[in-house]
């Protein structure tokens, strides 16, 4: 039996060395180690063996299936490499070849919003401020003068990440930021005042509807400097909104408002018409809420390290998707966040065809 297993050993491995492709090796294989394949047909004539011979035999045959399945994945290996070697160097791909034109890229809408703004309020001389979406406690509602059990703390608004056991306090306690407004604390603390910025970035909110979802984009502004007031700030928002909505004398007005990081705050509304069940921006009968401001709160400005006798200033924040949604007219805040190529190949904006930008 051991003379049939060597010889079979190597008309074995001559037909698998033999195989120049994948289906010739397949039938080696199917031949060799298949249902009726020759090994395992010595397989079944063990039963018939007296106990030493059929120990012998079997333990032969064991590593004879062992050498031809490690022999065949072996040839597999190589001839499926050899296969893609042929294939790069017949297949070429012309680099160089316009693309089609539905394959064209577009500007999403969230992109061509925050463009603009940082575009407007550059012309101001604002510069951009920038942080982490990951904040601690103390920079997300502490140092903003948000009161211990304020309902923005709650569970169900934030979305809180586990507790590290090595830390304690407010600095431990970690959520994923509900306004972009962290940025301006850190900011004042690292750059110091006077502080003129904005911020731009991805929020994030326990809330899902046609106007709400779970992750969206803030835009904020701060100016904290001596002898500020609220001049300033409608001086400021008002440049902004005629600018942003092309519409030069656009009627604004604000309405007292409450937030807990500034001191008066108030509302910013803007002239609009809905007649005929549509909205149209400009001189009116209605007003549209466009975003949330007012004079910061003095403990946000203790809180950074600063005398709020000293230095005052103002602060305001607005939606981007919000005010994408009204200046492009897309209905429903959640398409922003679904993927889908028909809508951005219909709200989404050609890369050499852009809307207005403010120049300086």
């Amino acid at each position: 039996m051991s003379a049939n297993i060597s010889e079979l050993k190597e008309e074995l491995t001559s037909l698998i060395s033999a195989a120049n492709d994948l289906d010739t090796l397949e039938a080696a294989r199917v031949q060799a180690l298949g249902k009726k394949g020759r090994i395992t047909g010595l397989m079944k004539t063990l039963g018939g063996m007296d106990p030493e011979e059929r120990k012998t035999t079997g333990q032969a045959l064991n590593v004879l299936k062992d050498e031809i399945a490690a022999l065949i994945e072996g040839q597999e290996r190589a001839l499926k490499k050899q296969e893609m070697e042929q294939r790069l160097a017949s297949e070429t791909l012309d680099v160089s070849l316009s693309p089609r034109p539905e394959t064209k890229g577009k500007i999403h809408p969230i992109s061509q919003t925050m463009e603009e703004l940082q575009s407007i309020f550059a012309s101001m001389g604002f510069s951009l401020a920038e942080g982490p979406d990951i904040e601690d406690d103390w920079h997300n509602f502490t140092a903003l003068n948000f009161p211990p059990g304020h309902p923005a703390r709650e569970m169900h608004d934030t979305f809180y990440l586990p507790d590290d056991p090595d830390e304690q306090g407010e600095a431990a306690k970690k959520l994923l930021r509900t306004h972009t407004s962290t940025v301006q604390i850190r900011a004042m603390q690292e750059q110091g005042v006077p502080i003129k910025i904005i911020v731009m970035g991805r929020t994030y909110r326990s809330d899902y509807d046609i106007t709400h979802t779970p992750m969206f984009h803030q835009c904020e502004g701060l100016i904290i400097d001596k002898d500020i007031h609220m001049g300033h700030l409608k001086g400021c928002l008002m440049d902004f909104v005629r600018a942003y909505f092309e519409v030069e004398d656009l009627p604004i007005q604000f309405r007292p408002s409450y937030f807990p990081f500034t001191e008066p705050s108030a509302e910013m509304d803007i002239g609009c018409s809905r007649k005929g069940g549509g909205l149209k921006i400009g001189h009116g009968d209605d007003w549209l809420e466009i975003l949330g401001c007012g004079m910061v709160h003095p403990n946000v400005i203790k809180n950074c390290g600063f005398d709020p006798d000293e230095y005052q200033g103002f602060a305001f924040g607005m939606g981007v998707e919000r005010i994408a949604m009204l200046k492009y007219g897309i209905p429903d805040l959640r398409t922003f966040f679904e993927s889908d190529n028909r809508w951005l190949s219909h709200y989404g904006f050609d890369p050499l065809d852009r809307p207005n930008r403010a120049t300086g």
